[in-house]
């Protein structure tokens, strides 16, 4: 009786919802159809005019909305409609381990109560997301559940783009009936507390990984399958913190191995602030590294994507969760956003998460107040700025400054080794033995790549890669046939140091290394085998056909908990690379720098070779200033970043155009002596636009979409640069702008 109650109240909202304008959902489609989808945000509410972020994407929350903000009243369809009718191409994403499913939870699905499903700690908690949102053991009915409750809804209004976020079981989870239940039918035996072993503890988080690995398969395959059933291509993505900030932060999700499911087409690249600023190690130093971490993060979610030619949006965050001041939040997000637009060969992203909270939310207006406020004008036209950059900044061939084809190798079973209480002869702060890798290139100016265990089956994974470092002391391969892989690179050419003591006691757990015919002590002797070289070989260099092997027998842990404790690597690595690599010198310096375009990226890393500033210099747009000013020269400092407009690379300074807006122009028209457009952003934030011209104006006039003119504009002409600043409050209805000369 239930079911039928059930279907029948399913069928009046989407009745309701076919009448109020589902007849032109068809036209929606089509005219979405072709649209570029390069920008996206995401957001639980319908729209406003105080969140007319302008991007190409909004990705509506949640069939039942965003668990986190308040319901608003609408339908989900309703919600959708409401983007579409501004001109947004419409996607859907909702959590696949948390989120609105409390028909799912109280009983109103099936009948049952499923409370009992949530993951549970070892004191017998349920680990909640929110008020009555547990983060879920994810079994087959709940994943018919999402099949039938949500993907089919969503499919059913028309959205042709599906993303289901953060796949995340915690490390401390594992202690329900439910996860029990999961073990005895994953592992044909009884389950076993993770905290008694450190095989327990594996064998407990591969099971997490394997339950959302399972869960996206069944429910993305679905989506594919149910999409053509209505002549739809559904596109499939996962939303995900990277690698390195799930294994810092102790949560398991199946991250890498999912670029190879013919499911899934691509992700979304959760960095921002508040996973960049976990802290780590460097010079016998912890504290927060934002710029450095945020860069391996973008790294890590490129290299995992790229060599399967799945498509990532990388997201930033002007503000984040935790509640901090807004001088706080800017210098962050300038870190974290120069990070990501150092990756060349993407451009794709999400400009935002939640506008609402961002917008609409108060927030201390500094370190040592109480007192709170929205967004400050400064701030949201320099977001404005930097967000409307994005929808233009183009990919580039151009690389990063720095010695190149140092690659740091990374897999998923680096959340395997993870624990909320120490496992016994195992202690890996912070994520020290993979950070014990990466910060001495890094800090050292190195762009170092990382290189994802899980891919080195794909030709396009070592492309980058002429010196590989790796370690077995934080992570195991989960299958034998990489080490082939590997082997053959070496053989070719290549050059892999090997830094691990190998007496970890997660070296012992039951996997393919010790099972069956195999019987190697540690999961190297398997790879030192394939390669030729002694299985228990000691510290030193070894020849491998063309290819060479060194040998570190330490923690790289050891490389970043003390003071100085990286020389000896570092000085290794830099011998091999000038000596075997025959790469050229192995530069050292406090400082990343691109071009893109006409954009300018610049980043100066503290605790450095130097305390050198970088200076830049021609004819320039400061983009993190929000007055916009022309700069001949631009000074960063250890600690800062700069993003630039070089004017001087224009290609066609003689073609009106907008440089730089807080603000996304529509109805551009270029007229032999004038030039228009329409304006459009979010009320209540301030427009800046600089825009080049041939000459200086001899009029300018702004009107709103009622055709009234707006006397408060500002028109401003700098010689020098052939640009006029423009100055006005944004209108998400448009101002039209009219230059003449």
């Amino acid at each position: 009786m239930k079911t039928n109650v059930k279907k029948v109240l399913t069928c009046c909202v989407l009745l309701s919802f076919i009448a109020s304008g589902c007849q032109s959902e068809q036209k929606t489609e089509e005219n979405q159809a072709g649209k570029r989808e390069k920008t996206a945000f995401q957001t639980g509410q319908p729209w406003k005019p105080t969140t007319d972020v302008r991007a190409d994407v909004a990705i509506v929350y949640g069939v039942g909305g965003n668990p986190s903000e308040k319901r608003d009243g609408m339908s989900f369809e309703q919600r959708v409609q409401s983007w579409r009718d501004k001109g947004y191409i419409t996607h859907f994403m909702t959590g696949i381990a948390w989120g609105s499913y409390q028909d799912y939870f109280t009983g109103d699905w099936d009948g049952e109560w499923h409370l009992d499903e949530g993951q549970v700690t070892m004191e017998g908690d349920t680990i909640w997301h929110g008020h009555m949102v547990p983060y879920i053991v994810p079994s087959m009915n709940f994943i018919e559940y999402m099949k039938e409750r949500h993907i089919k809804r969503v499919i059913d209004a028309g959205i042709d783009a599906i993303y289901l976020e953060e796949p995340e079981f915690w490390a401390r989870g594992g202690y329900s009936d439910a996860f029990k239940k999961e073990w005895k039918a994953y592992y044909g035996f009884d389950w076993r507390p993770q905290h008694e072993s450190a095989e327990n503890t594996y064998l407990s988080n591969k099971l997490k990984y394997h339950l959302y690995y399972r869960a996206l398969n069944e429910c993305f395959t679905y989506a594919k399958e149910y999409g053509k059933s209505k002549g739809m291509d559904v596109r499939c993505y996962v939303p995900t913190h990277s690698l390195v900030n799930y294994s810092q932060w102790q949560i398991v999700s199946p991250e890498a191995s999912l670029a190879s499911l013919p499911c899934v087409d691509g992700y979304i690249a959760q960095v921002w602030t508040g996973t960049s600023r976990e802290p780590n190690y460097f010079n016998g130093v912890v504290k927060e590294r934002v710029f450095e971490t945020a860069f391996l993060e973008y790294g890590c979610m490129e290299s995992m994507t790229a060599p399967t030619g799945r498509k990532v949006f990388f997201l930033t965050d002007p503000i984040e969760d935790r509640a901090r001041d807004w001088a706080d939040y800017k210098k962050n997000y300038q870190a974290t956003f120069t990070a990501k637009l150092l990756y060349p060969n993407n451009d794709n992203y999400e400009v935002m998460p939640w506008p609402d909270r961002i917008y609409e939310g108060l927030y201390r207006t500094s370190a040592n107040s109480d007192k709170k406020e929205r967004i400050p004008r400064f701030y949201s036209t320099q977001m404005q700025v930097m967000i409307n950059s994005l929808n233009d900044i183009p990919l580039s061939d151009n690389k990063v400054s720095g010695s190149t084809g140092i690659s740091v190798l990374m897999a998923n079973s680096l959340m395997f080794q993870r624990a909320p209480l120490s496992v016994a002869g195992y202690d890996d702060p912070q994520l020290s033995d993979f950070f014990g890798q990466a910060m001495p290139f890094l800090k050292r100016g190195v762009p170092v790549h990382l290189l994802h265990l899980e891919n080195v089956s794909y030709p396009e994974s070592w492309k980058n890669t002429k010196l590989l470092l790796m370690s077995y002391s934080n992570m195991k391969p989960l299958d034998k046939e990489a080490h082939r892989y590997i082997a053959d690179w070496v053989k070719k050419g290549g050059v892999l140091v090997y830094s691990t003591r190998d007496t970890d006691p997660f070296q012992q757990v039951q996997e393919w290394w010790n099972t069956g015919d195999n019987k190697y002590k540690t999961p190297s002797e398997h790879l030192f085998q394939e390669m030729g070289i002694a299985k228990d070989a000691r510290e030193g260099e070894y020849a491998c056909g063309k290819g060479t092997v060194y040998v570190i027998r330490k923690d790289p842990k050891e490389f970043v908990l003390t003071a100085n404790g990286d020389a000896r690597y570092v000085a290794t690595v830099k011998d091999l690379y000038e000596r075997k690599v025959k790469a050229g010198k192995l530069q050292f310096k406090n400082n990343f720098s691109l071009s893109r375009g006409n954009y300018d990226l610049v980043s100066v890393l503290d605790e450095s070779v130097s305390n050198d500033p970088y200076v830049v210099r021609g004819l320039l747009i400061d983009l993190f200033d929000p007055k916009l000013p022309v700069l001949t020269e631009k000074t960063v400092n250890p600690g800062e970043q700069a993003y630039l407009y070089n004017i001087g690379r224009v290609a066609n300074p003689e073609t009106p155009q907008i440089l730089a807006a807080a603000a996304r122009a529509y109805d551009e028209k270029v007229k032999k002596n004038s030039y228009s457009f329409v304006a459009k952003s979010p009320i209540n934030t301030t427009n800046v636009m600089r825009v080049l011209l041939p000459a200086e104006p001899k009029s300018a006039t702004f009107t709103d979409a009622k055709g009234k003119k707006i006397k408060e504009a500002t028109c401003e002409w700098d010689e020098a640069s052939k640009t006029c600043l423009l100055g006005f409050e944004n209108n998400p209805d448009g101002v039209t702008v009219s230059l003449k000369w």
